[in-house]
């Protein structure tokens, strides 16, 4: 999804406290990193279709377990204060396309809106976004939100999965898959998802597939 700062240059940055007075009030949702207001613009039909094949097949999968999948309207926090110094600038407000808590959920404060301990966030890209969801954010999640173990970005334009999982000392590897072929799994919530799965009805362009080609003659 598309985002658009809403503060003009020169003017004041926001407070966490004010960001979630303007937010909790909104129709539009929007993010928050560190005073900046970012607003969310609309999804395009492939994004729509991948976020939809990844939330019934990860929902299928967790039932019976002790994990559960946030989508959409679910806000994370990232290196922010308790809940009593909101008058800081400090931190991140995000809303993944799809976050997985395990255990009890742990919120910013009462309102049980702000969720503080993912346990998996999978993102799929937008070109506008892509840099977005790679650098900032993922570099706040690594470091601040110590429960996660997975970070998923899915490509919505050519079948292209990247799994960045948290290694035991603090790193993280990835793994990249391509093609409709392919299968990845997320070990830490027990779910194994085909990428024919994750693709389904998703109309690839002509420029999407000699990209393939090319990668899976490479390989």
């Amino acid at each position: 999804m598309a985002l658009a700062k809403l503060k003009a240059k020169g003017e004041k940055l926001y407070t966490v406290e004010e960001y979630l007075e303007i937010e909790r009030k909104a129709f539009e949702r929007s993010e928050y990193i560190s005073g900046e207001i970012f607003a969310m613009a609309g999804e395009s039909d492939n994004h729509g279709i991948v976020s939809v094949n990844l939330t019934s097949e990860i929902h299928q999968q967790l039932k019976g377990k002790d994990c559960q999948l946030r989508a959409k309207d679910a806000k994370i926090a990232s290196n922010v204060l308790p809940d009593k110094k909101t008058s800081s600038m400090k931190g991140m407000f995000s809303y993944p396309d799809m976050v997985i808590i395990c255990g009890v959920p742990e919120y910013h404060d009462e309102h049980k809106d702000i969720i503080l301990n993912p346990k998996v966030i999978i993102e799929v890209l937008s070109e506008s976004t892509e840099l977005f969801d790679r650098n900032t954010k993922f570099i706040r999640y690594s470091k601040f939100n110590l429960t996660l173990t997975d970070y998923v970005l899915v490509s919505q334009d050519k079948p292209m999965v990247e799994h960045f999982i948290r290694q035991d000392d603090g790193s993280w590897k990835i793994y990249t898959y391509f093609g409709l072929k392919e299968a990845f799994t997320i070990e830490s919530i027990g779910c194994k998802l085909k990428m024919s799965d994750v693709y389904d009805r998703v109309k690839f362009s002509k420029e999407a597939m000699k990209f393939l080609k090319e990668i899976m003659k490479a390989q």
